[in-house]
């Protein structure tokens, strides 16, 4: 019985209960759930420490989204329970490349790629996480220097069939699709990064479930106490459906303008309200609760998602750009008024409309230009125009306001 499951069956001090369920809360830990985490707390308070807590991150792009920061707010909210938070740049891994999720091989990338990619995922935590007092560093200084013997040894702690019973591996073989040797060393080499750093818990998707586990596997092999899986919810994009991704269009920019952020966020469904303010926010789960509750006895959604727009915009942009963000929100969704900024698009005398809609890229061809107004979603000045072939004539020193839906202004002014 080791130390951590010797605590466990102690009565744990209801402090530490108290904050392993707020550490806890929106994710899932394995294993034996809250309870081993309270134990984990409990075992390094006794020796004098912190927890050491993992997350792993190979920076494969440049631009991240409010789904990517989930597993940042948590490491914040570890931060502010005063644990060590280690976050590992993947410079080693990365150049290999995660296959969790695909059913292909992924690019390689080059050392240089990475390091360019890590700086920009680095300015970006930044606005989240405290750097200052985080431990960041980069798989590469332990992983590089391993040679041949060394990494036969490290492969001898893992087994073929526990690396084909990883979901993207079976996968791809049933379907008689290539996997690569080089791949199945991804988990390995990712989860010896917990052997080096000593974590007690490691942070990731639920999609790195196999990958975390993986290094509480090998964390037993070298004598170590092992560390605890915590697992956060993929969080769905605006339109609910699809996990948030800038191939769906369906994403949240952490370094989108304001105004846009904040509409961004008014357009997720109303089921999706709690899950949000729970991981992309700073409220409390007492806070979270209350709005629980508010929302079933029947509160207006709307208010909700404007809290949770205010919030989100004033996490990135400070709370004078979020007031102003609600403020401009108010004016032209709820008081139906135009922007008070907006792009200019020179026009010729005598345009057509479905043409000047193209042209000023509202839309992003003939076909939908002319659909959008025969439904009734193109507007001049504020009067609906549903003829695409209209004539627009700008005889106003100020211009004419085009408006497409309810979010796409550009104003019209003539040559």
């Amino acid at each position: 019985m080791n130390k951590t499951e010797d605590i466990a069956k102690q009565a744990i001090p209801q402090d530490i209960l108290e904050e392993a369920q707020e550490l806890a809360r929106g994710a899932e830990i394995l294993p034996d759930g809250v309870n081993a985490l309270a134990a984990k707390i409990w075992q390094a308070r006794k020796e004098g420490r912190s927890l050491r807590v993992k997350l792993g991150i190979d920076p494969t792009s440049t631009d991240l989204h409010v789904g990517h920061a989930v597993c940042f707010r948590k490491l914040s909210r570890f931060q502010k329970f005063g644990h060590q938070i280690v976050v590992i740049i993947g410079g080693f891994t990365a150049q290999i490349g995660d296959p969790t999720g695909r059913n292909s091989t992924r690019p390689p990338l080059t050392a240089d790629d990475v390091a360019v990619n890590a700086k920009t995922y680095l300015d970006q935590m930044g606005s989240i996480i405290d750097l200052n007092k985080a431990e960041v560093t980069n798989n590469g200084d332990w992983l590089a220097p391993l040679n041949l013997n060394d990494l036969i040894k490290l492969a001898s702690k893992v087994t073929v069939n526990q690396m084909l019973a990883k979901e993207a591996f079976g996968s791809r073989i049933e379907q008689q699709m290539p996997v690569h040797l080089h791949e199945l060393f991804y988990p390995i080499l990712q989860g010896y990064d917990s052997v080096a750093i000593k974590s007690d818990i490691e942070l990731g998707g639920t999609d790195q479930r196999f990958n975390i586990l993986a290094g509480r596997e090998l964390q037993g092999h070298y004598g170590q106490s092992q560390q605890l899986a915590m697992l956060l919810p993929l969080l769905e994009g605006t339109d609910g459906v699809q996990k948030m991704s800038k191939s769906y269009n369906n994403y949240i920019g952490l370094k989108e303008i304001p105004d846009d952020m904040f509409g961004k966020c008014m357009r997720i469904p109303d089921n999706l309200i709690i899950k949000y303010f729970e991981m992309t926010t700073d409220w409390t789960g007492a806070d979270i609760d209350k709005l629980k509750a508010e929302l079933a006895a029947r509160a207006n959604p709307k208010d909700a998602k404007e809290k949770l727009a205010w919030q989100i915009v004033c996490q990135y942009h400070g709370k004078e750009l979020a007031d102003k963000a609600l403020s401009e929100w108010t004016r032209v969704h709820s008081e139906r008024q135009v922007p008070e900024e907006m792009p200019s698009h020179v026009i010729a005398s005598d345009s057509q409309l479905f043409r000047i809609l193209v042209e000023s890229k509202l839309t992003s061809g003939t076909g939908e230009a002319k659909r959008l107004i025969q439904e009734g979603a193109v507007r001049l000045d504020g009067e609906q125009v549903r003829e695409p072939n209209v004539q627009v004539t700008i005889s106003k020193a100020e211009g004419v306001v085009l408006q497409v839906g309810r979010r796409k202004f550009v104003r019209l002014v003539n040559k």
